[in-house]
């Protein structure tokens, strides 16, 4: 992860705003690799100094993971390297290494991985490329953020396609029944979040997929908050496309993110976006008329051009910095603070807890409502008190959303608690 005294020292003039001293950062760094090993949920003194390697304010308590995650040191200085090395020398195409790193991190061959800006980028790029008329309908949910509910109410507009909306259930068996009733002769695509933004419920993704492949159906998983959360291994999943970011769980730079293509859908989802990359070499313009050849035998049929170094380097870094800790052992410990978060929202009689309890449907992420409190009212005196959550308008749901990660503790999710009571 290349994050030694000598480059720590280097780089003094990006670390400035250290809220710890050079000599803990380092201890932290030696002691944070898991070597393989399993890392209990509750080892409060690891989780701590893998808490070191950020460079979160101790000021403030931000629970609000599900918006970005603040990248730790290593991928700040990674970023930075890789940035100076452009800079100096006029070096490109570092980010060649990406899609490969993503593929083996997501369970995927790396010509099926499209570098994006972000899970909207992905998202976009699956909507306008499946084959739809129309009169052809697509399943979403009544759970939808904008991004990508938006693409699909666009192509309502321009093709007059028909979306259509079920609200999850409480058990993802129930879930999965009410996709299914929504099933007729003219849908053609399940447009469905792996987990939702709005109270972060894990959706049946693989049986969803399993589903739309046996009606015949394309699937599209907006996977914002699926990557660096838990283990994904997409062919396992079975889903056409999959559109993430590195921004949030992953903690990488912000404005990264990646589109997975099923190799054997490429040639059915169009690329619209061209670009240096995105054709097999065989254009000539010199022909006449010009010859344009065919797309890349791969996902980089859907991004082209020149891409950022630095924040690829950062992707790169960021996903090193997981897999030293090890992502079965975040999995565990970030679905042991959102439980945690669940049995504390739900000792206060006047909390109505959105997320389901159910063993499979929880994670990292809960939404709530606290009765008689204005959710706006509470997020306000929730920054009043220094602590970042996020108010949820999406949809009339007007609640509220907690986000754990690794670098958050039980302290934490109980002083938001208090704040609660206080409230009510």
């Amino acid at each position: 992860m290349n994050f030694n005294r000598r480059n720590f020292i280097r780089s003094a003039s990006v670390l400035a705003a250290l809220t710890l001293s050079e000599f803990e950062a380092l201890a932290a760094r030696q002691k944070l690799s898991g070597g393989g090993k399993t890392i209990a949920e509750d080892d409060e003194a690891y989780w701590s100094n893998v808490r070191q390697l950020f460079p979160l304010t101790k000021d403030m308590i931000y629970l609000n993971n599900g918006t970005f995650g603040p990248s730790p040191y290593p991928v700040i200085e990674a970023m930075r390297n890789s940035q100076m090395d452009a800079d100096q020398y006029g070096n490109y195409g570092a980010y060649d290494a990406t899609p490969p790193k993503i593929a083996k991190f997501v369970g995927a061959d790396h010509d099926e991985i499209a570098l994006t800006h972000n899970v909207t980028d992905g998202i976009n790029l699956a909507c306008w490329g499946v084959p739809m008329k129309k009169g052809d309908e697509v399943i979403v949910t009544t759970h939808e953020h904008v991004g990508n509910m938006m693409p699909w109410m666009n192509r309502q507009k321009v093709h007059g396609i028909v979306v259509k909306k079920y609200t999850p259930a409480s058990t993802a068996a129930e879930t999965l029944n009410r996709i299914n009733a929504l099933i007729n002769k003219n849908t053609r695509a399940i447009a469905t979040p792996h987990i939702p933004c709005t109270q972060g419920q894990v959706l049946p993704v693989k049986e969803i997929c399993t589903l739309a492949r046996d009606k015949g159906l394309f699937s599209l998983i907006d996977g914002a908050h699926g990557s660096g959360m838990m283990p994904l291994d997409l062919h396992d999943m079975g889903c056409d496309t999959y559109a993430s970011c590195c921004h949030k769980w992953m903690l990488g730079p912000k404005g990264t993110g990646y589109l997975y293509v099923r190799k054997d859908f490429q040639d059915t989802c169009q690329a619209f976006y061209m670009g240096g990359g995105t054709d097999d070499g065989k254009w000539d313009l010199m022909t006449d008329p010009i010859t344009m050849g065919g797309y890349a035998p791969s996902a980089h049929r859907y991004f082209g051009g020149t891409q950022a170094n630095g924040l690829y380097a950062g992707v790169n870094a960021a996903i090193d910095f997981i897999e030293t800790i090890g992502i079965e052992n975040i999995y565990r410990r970030v679905k042991s603070l959102g439980k945690y978060t669940q049995d504390r929202l739900l000792e206060v009689s006047k909390v109505e807890l959105l997320t389901p309890t159910e063993e499979r449907s929880r994670c990292a992420v809960n939404g709530f409502r606290i009765k008689g409190v204005d959710y706006h009212k509470f997020f306000d005196m929730c920054m009043e008190h220094k602590i970042r959550i996020r108010a949820v308008p999406e949809n009339g749901l007007d609640c509220l959303r907690v986000s754990t990660h690794i670098y958050n503790n039980k302290d934490e999710v109980d002083k938001m608690v208090e704040l609660i009571k206080k409230a009510v």
